[in-house]
């Protein structure tokens, strides 16, 4: 039974509007190489003294984080994944990121969230949240609308049998980024093609890095029990097992775009959109592959867009994204 005291911010308490307390993050060479590291990104543009450096794009998943249980505790509400008498994850749907100045080393970033939007979908209840990202000049450096779900409809998802025990995982040093295909050759625009094949990476999880991703906190309170990093607790929701974040995902389909464009591409406009859609667990090794799939030239502004698909090793779709690069 529910604790009457505990105003559990459920999917009806949950109100579109509602906003969370502002942060203010420094980024540093440190933190920028950090997050590169804990993303298994091994191009060196991301070593701390490397030239030039800027941040990953979805760094900024990092130093704006979406902090949805504070924003529950500003609003007067206990969220799901710290209450006391109904503790649950409120887990990954999809991710929109929005780019439009570059972030880096020096720059003092604050973190803006509220709720955006909630909806129903096949008897799966969402909330869409809103987090902005504004530098010191006052410039939107970015945004991104992070879904998550609230009630799912059908129950756990089934752990498969081929995915290795606790033992067996392999380690941080085994894992990692395997590039295929183009890596290193960045498309131009004028000679890329709809239907012209992007570089591929592959990626093996580990439930280690996922508890160093976890430990990667540059605002808010930080979480040591949640699907991702708590065995027990993960069999009780969903999943029925621990898996890999969203972002972390999506850090992965960042490197692997690239590998094909300079980053320049996500910050003059670029936009990145990704959808769970199997989880991406411990032991899973993830390919990353993907198309262009469209190509505008418009109002003095080229974009190519771009379709990538996440298969583990049982040919499951683990993330489907769709980006638009801007040249």
């Amino acid at each position: 039974m529910v604790d009457q005291q505990e105003r559990l911010w459920d999917f009806d308490a949950v109100e579109p509007g509602q906003v969370g307390n502002e942060t203010v993050v420094e980024i540093t060479a440190e933190n920028t190489a950090e997050y590169a590291k804990l993303a298994l990104n091994i191009d060196p543009r991301y070593h701390a003294d490397a030239n030039n450096l800027v941040a990953m794009p979805t760094m900024v998943l990092s130093y704006a984080p979406l902090l949805r249980d504070e924003i529950a505790a500003a609003n007067g509400f206990v969220a799901f994944e710290v209450s006391k008498t109904a503790r649950s994850q409120t887990p990954f749907a999809k991710c929109e990121a929005r780019w439009f100045h570059p972030v880096a080393p020096g720059d003092i970033i604050t973190g803006r969230r509220r709720v955006l939007e909630k909806y129903d979908r096949r008897g799966s209840k969402f909330v869409t949240f809103r987090v902005e990202a504004i530098n010191q000049r006052g410039e939107k450096a970015a945004e991104y609308d992070y879904t998550c779900i609230f009630e799912y409809a059908r129950g756990q998802r089934d752990v498969p049998s081929d995915v290795p025990s606790k033992e067996d995982k392999p380690q941080p040093e085994s894992a990692g980024q395997t590039p295929k295909g183009n890596a290193g050759k960045l498309l131009d625009f004028g000679q890329a093609s709809i239907g012209d094949a992007l570089a591929e990476i592959s990626i093996t999880e580990s439930q280690e890095i996922m508890n160093r991703k976890n430990d990667f906190r540059l605002a808010g309170r930080r979480n040591d029990s949640n699907i991702h990093t708590d065995e027990e607790f993960a069999k009780q929701n969903i999943f029925a097992g621990t898996t890999n974040s969203g972002p972390a995902t999506m850090s992965y389909v960042d490197q692997m775009l690239e590998l094909s464009f300079p980053v320049s591409s996500f910050y003059s406009g670029g936009t990145l959109l990704m959808r769970a859609i199997t989880p991406f667990r411990s032991g899973d090794t993830v390919r990353f592959e993907g198309e262009i799939t469209g190509k505008n030239e418009e109002g003095g502004k080229n974009t190519l867009e771009c379709r990538v698909k996440g298969i583990n090793q049982r040919g499951e779709l683990v993330c489907l994204s769709d980006a638009v690069m801007a040249f």
